[in-house]
């Protein structure tokens, strides 16, 4: 079943959407939520609670782009997941493969006008990366959007983890010098 015949079941109010887009989807936002979790259970209530956010949202949103919302979707209740959990211990550690990019990407300060300031920084980096190769952007976005190991990376492309390692930091070092150009300094 295609994206636009799922998101018609949505606007259906069929329960089978939601079935339809666990058979085409389902084992990818696991994989995206426990790359950020690392714990199954946790995972899994991510995806069953993003299915349900999806649910909630499609009768008044229509998405271009199935996959990419369900996945950003997935991501942010994982995100919001790790908030919660680390809240209480205060615990300094991040997710390693985001903590990669605190070198190039400007942190925010918790001002109101940094909602703003984000969706320009995710344009400007959407058009950074449509300058890159498409092996360059394709491991830029396995590594920081779905957060996928070095090793797993690797053996997808079948080259060494130093490999994928050193292209990473070459797209940081571009990016970097590509905010700076846009007047963003880290």
């Amino acid at each position: 079943m295609n994206d636009t015949e799922i998101v018609e079941l949505f606007w259906a109010r069929s329960e089978d959407a939601i079935r339809q887009t666990d058979a085409k989807y389902g084992k990818l936002c696991r994989r995206l939520a426990d790359n950020l979790l690392h714990n199954a259970a946790d995972a899994e209530e991510c995806v069953n609670d993003a299915y349900l956010r999806v649910w909630n949202l499609i009768p008044e949103e229509r998405p271009t782009f199935y996959q990419a919302f369900l996945c950003k979707i997935v991501k942010h209740i994982s995100l919001d997941r790790i908030k919660y959990k680390t809240a209480k211990k205060r615990d300094a550690g991040g997710i390693a493969c985001l903590d990669e990019l605190e070198t190039c990407i400007p942190a925010a300060t918790g001002a109101p006008e940094d909602a703003l300031d984000a969706d320009a920084l995710t344009g400007v980096i959407n058009e950074f990366l449509k300058e890159q190769t498409d092996y360059a952007r394709k491991i830029f976005l396995r590594r920081y959007w779905y957060c996928d190991s070095l090793q797993v990376i690797a053996a997808d492309y079948g080259v060494k983890e130093a490999k994928i390692s050193a292209q990473l930091f070459r797209t940081r070092a571009k990016l970097k010098e590509y905010l700076a150009k846009e007047g963003y300094t880290v």
